[in-house]
Order: structure tokens, then C-alpha cells, then sequence
């Protein structure tokens, strides 16, 4: 008994955390597979070894108002180029990174199956961001929800609601933390980690990914509760056997 016990914690460890470490979102650009793409467009290469995205994925991620989402950065008058490059980066990791399988959760939208909630930011790029974009300006502090969207087609794209008023991006953001946790509806969890922690996810790397370690780190965690869930009902009849 104790021997399959044994063999029934290795096993649901091993499926816990072996499909979730290399793994694409079920999402409306993302590959089915992770793999090598060495073709990777300006601020996307760096997942080049090993993404969930394409080469023409990544071009359009550059565009003022690409297919891909359709999504107008410049809803306020033009965005600055130093804000714009992390809306391009955020769009790189959220397209090309394989390693955000602890985040993943299903959902019933029309344009995707899974979504990333609560990916540990660190704190570096979190700041950084809000630093270059804290003199642009918005009319609204979800970018998920709410637009006015307008147009069909490749002509579709997104305006500010009719009572939305734009205003300096620190009435809607007034710190790192309200524009990395709000922006995307939870998609980023603030936290004071920094990249040299190996415990909080990076937006801009150079060289190999470190985030493969972070999701490592994160679902070896996860994994030790969920196999316990897994095995209690297993102990609690084993016990009910020996004391039968």
C-alpha cells in the first residue's frame, strides 16, 4: 500500500508541474506549442530560443493600431515613444513568453480560453514603465474593459468612453502599483522584488530567460499544495484499511 502511495505522490507531482513550466496560453495569436522562433521582430527577440509567438505576431506587436488587437495606444493624443516601448515589451511577454503556466486561468471570452492573473511583476520594470509614461495621457485606468470601440473590420479600434475625460496619467495611475495591478485587470501583481531576487517575472532581459527559473520557483510551490489535495483522500483510506 505504502509503495503505491509512493508511486501515486511521484506521479501527480510530476503532471502537476511538467506540462505548466513550457506551455502557451489558449489565446487568439498564441501558438499551440512553445518552440524556437528565430525570426523575432525588434523588441521580442529575446524570446527568440523558445516563444509562443510568431515572427508576424511580433512585427504588428510595433504598430500604432495593429490587427492584432486592434487597440489604439494613441486614444489621448500621441503616445511618447518612451511609454510606447513598454506597451510593446508588455505585448511581447504576454505573446511570446512560455513560462507563465502558474498564472494561467481559463475564461469564457470571445477572443481567448486562458488568461495570466497576478503575474509577480518585478519591481524594476514596474517602476520603469510608470516612470516613462507618468507624463502621458488617458481617460481610463482598465484597458481591458469599457472602451467605445468603433469601426469594422481592420477599421475597428478603440476610443475613449463618451463621459471618459482625458486627463494626466497620474489622476488615473497615481503609483507603480495602481498602473501595473489595474491596467490589465490583474494581470500583474505589484511586487518589491527586484530582478536579482529570481522570485518576480521580467518584462525587458537580455540573454538567456530568466524567467524559466521564476515559473520553476513558483510552481514547486504550488505543486507541493496541490499534491497534498491530491493525496489526502489517499492517506485518509489508508489509515481506514490499517484501523479497519
Amino acid at each position: 500500500m505504502w509503495r503505491v502511495l509512493s508511486l501515486l505522490l511521484t506521479l501527480s507531482r510530476g503532471s502537476l508541474c511538467l506540462d505548466k513550466l513550457n506551455m502557451c496560453m489558449d489565446a487568439k495569436h498564441h501558438k499551440e506549442d512553445p518552440g524556437p522562433e528565430g525570426a523575432l521582430y525588434q523588441q521580442c527577440e529575446p524570446w527568440r530560443a523558445n516563444a509562443c509567438c510568431r515572427a508576424n505576431t511580433t512585427e504588428q506587436a510595433h504598430e500604432d493600431n495593429s490587427y492584432l488587437y486592434n487597440f489604439n495606444w494613441n486614444h489621448c493624443g500621441i503616445m511618447s515613444p518612451k511609454c510606447k516601448q513598454h506597451f510593446v515589451q508588455d505585448t511581447c511577454f504576454y505573446e511570446c513568453s512560455p513560462h507563465l503556466g502558474p498564472w494561467i486561468q481559463k475564461v469564457d471570452q470571445s477572443w481567448r480560453r486562458e488568461r495570466i492573473l497576478d503575474v509577480p511583476l518585478c519591481m524594476d520594470d514596474c517602476h520603469s514603465w510608470w516612470e516613462d509614461c507618468k507624463d502621458d495621457i488617458t481617460c481610463k485606468s482598465n484597458w481591458h474593459l469599457g472602451w467605445n470601440w468603433t469601426g469594422t473590420g481592420t477599421n475597428r479600434t478603440n476610443k475613449c468612453p463618451a463621459d471618459a475625460k482625458c486627463s494626466k496619467w497620474t489622476d488615473f495611475f497615481p503609483t507603480p502599483k495602481s498602473m501595473c495591478e489595474d491596467i490589465w485587470s490583474k494581470s500583474y501583481l505589484y511586487t518589491t522584488l527586484t530582478k536579482s531576487s529570481g522570485r518576480c517575472m521580467q518584462l525587458w532581459f537580455t540573454g538567456p530567460n530568466p524567467n524559466t527559473k521564476v515559473a520553476e520557483y513558483y510552481l514547486n510551490g504550488a505543486s507541493k499544495h496541490q499534491t497534498f489535495a491530491v493525496i489526502a483522500p489517499l492517506l485518509s483510506l489508508l489509515v481506514s484499511c490499517l484501523f479497519a
